[in-house]
């Protein structure tokens, strides 16, 4: 079995998430280039830890892909409850798909009871401005043609909140990093069509259940073009993944000093004169 739901303890948050929507996504799946760009990131940020993991494990809504990736590590579903045990692990990665989750904290923090003391979790999720372009086509050409808005694109945390979820977490050492990468398409059609074959798709719980209006996605495409075009006659795309890099707490890890614990003046170690604070008034 796997440990307690982080969930019983905490509120529960607000369902984000259509979790039988996006598994039909994810099944529906067949491009995997944004996952191949995130295994590779993984694998560089492995390179330059210079350790070598013997027990890692993977949480990810694409486990035949990261299977092949990682073949020794234990694949794990990216649902609300993580079967992980507790204490098991030395590295753990979090395969993009942190954006999905209802409870981003939760999901670190059981990462982190996973892991054994000094032990790494690596997480990668979309946010910051991906999609952005995308995102303000429709809301212009939803607004336009039926006088509405409905939720269509997943809410983007910015990189530094999201370094501030690791702390709150318990994580040790928190670093968060973006790697941004642009995707050109002829239209914007092409771009909806290829986020259908990514299995990101709209799944969040309160889009609208009804087809989209052909108006909508036109006037969308339109939009796009205009505002974004480039010279070529394409439209960009950006995704910025954020990597998050977090460490299990041990005492073998640097602490910082406690203030007013110094033992040698900052003064001497450059190699001035100390001036006195001015304290008196005008």
């Amino acid at each position: 079995m796997g440990q307690t739901s982080y969930l019983t303890v905490m509120d529960t948050p607000p369902r984000l998430t259509d979790r039988p929507a996006l598994a039909r996504n994810r099944a529906r799946a067949d491009a995997m280039f944004l996952q191949e760009a995130a295994a590779d990131d993984v694998q560089e940020r492995l390179i330059e830890v210079n350790r070598t993991f013997t027990s890692p494990a993977v949480v990810t809504g694409f486990p035949d892909f990261w299977r092949n990736q990682m073949p020794e590590a234990q694949i794990v579903a990216d649902g609300d409850t993580l079967d992980l045990q507790e204490n098991a692990h030395d590295l753990i990665i979090h395969a993009l798909s942190l954006h999905w989750a209802d409870d981003p904290i939760g999901q670190l923090v059981q990462c982190r009871r996973a892991l054994k003391p000094d032990g790494l979790l690596l997480a990668t999720l979309f946010a910051g401005q991906t999609l952005h372009e995308l995102r303000s086509a429709l809301a212009q050409a939803e607004a336009q043609v039926t006088g509405g808005l409905s939720p269509r694109i997943l809410p983007m945390g910015e990189v530094r909140d999201l370094g501030g979820l690791l702390q709150r977490a318990g994580f040790a050492l928190p670093v968060a990093d973006m790697m941004p990468l642009t995707a050109s398409y002829e239209t914007a059609l092409h771009l909806m069509r290829d986020l259908r074959a990514m299995g990101e798709a709209n799944a969040m719980d309160a889009r609208r259940k009804t087809f989209t209006p052909r108006a909508v996605i036109g006037q969308a495409a339109s939009i796009y073009h205009d505002a974004f075009g480039t010279p070529d006659g394409r439209i960009p795309a950006t995704f910025e993944i954020i990597a998050l890099t977090g460490w299990a707490p041990a005492d073998s890890q640097p602490k910082p000093l406690r203030p007013g614990s110094a033992t040698h003046r900052l003064a001497d170690a450059l190699g001035t004169s100390e001036t006195p604070l001015n304290r008196s008034k005008d």
